[in-house]
């Protein structure tokens, strides 16, 4: 799961609507350890493209 996450991810990344959502979902499906697996990876793939929403989207998922 985590691999296709990072593949639709790469897919949708010209949109930040579909990333942002597309990464919501992702973090809802992963396991707590892949959950920061995909956030490090995200951060450093998309980081200087969507580091605001990759940063609220994990602050939304702890909340949870």
């Amino acid at each position: 799961m985590f691999e296709l996450s990072k593949n639709i991810l790469e897919k949708v990344s010209f949109d930040k609507t579909l990333f942002r959502k597309e990464l919501t979902k992702a973090v809802k499906w992963l396991k707590p350890d892949e959950k920061t697996l995909l956030k490090v990876w995200c951060l450093a793939t998309f980081g200087h493209q969507y580091k605001n929403e990759i940063m609220e989207v994990f602050k939304n998922v702890t909340k949870s």
